[in-house]
């Protein structure tokens, strides 16, 4: 068997994994038909479904692919996902619509799975820059959602002073 052969083999078995069957599914699902924005309507859960979605996508490039760069670009876009969804007045939900990290996900891990060597060096290179992306995406994140738990209470304390 030669090294096409080889790569064509693995790339088979693959793209036959039930984890990127599901990805290719909520690629779809999420970024093509908006239900990522739709489902971040959900006051306070919204986002948090959507990321919950992702975990194919982590487990995918963790697990069968075995690539931390990977991962980290992947747990990069989704992070940066979510927070551009957490802005509050619909704001995030309409850049739901234009962001569409489960396509960028699925477009790095697809130039894995095909062997792309531009692909597979642009996340090797960017693996340090996404691990400190990451870690500022989560704070955040944090931050945001204090500052939407105090915009809260500052809301209800207004409104429960005139009732």
């Amino acid at each position: 068997m030669n090294k096409d052969e080889k790569r064509e083999l693995r790339r088979k078995r693959l793209m036959d994994n039930k984890a990127y069957q599901t990805m290719q599914g909520l690629t779809r699902y999420m970024d093509r038909y908006y239900l990522d924005a739709l489902i971040g309507v959900i006051p306070g859960w919204g986002d948090a479904i959507a990321l919950v979605c992702v975990v194919p996508f982590v487990y995918f490039s963790s697990r069968v692919i075995k690539s931390v760069p990977l991962t980290l670009a992947v747990l990069n876009n989704a992070l940066r996902d979510v927070l551009l969804g957490m802005i509050p007045f619909f704001i995030g939900d309409i850049t739901d619509i234009f962001h569409r990290a489960n396509t960028q996900n699925m477009q790095m891990i697809q130039g894995f799975v095909d062997g792309d060597e531009a692909v597979i060096k642009q996340v090797n290179q960017r693996a340090l820059q996404s691990a400190i992306v990451l870690f500022v995406l989560l704070l955040l994140i944090v931050l945001m959602i204090w500052l939407l738990v105090s915009f809260g209470s500052y809301l209800y304390s207004l409104l429960a002073s005139f009732f």
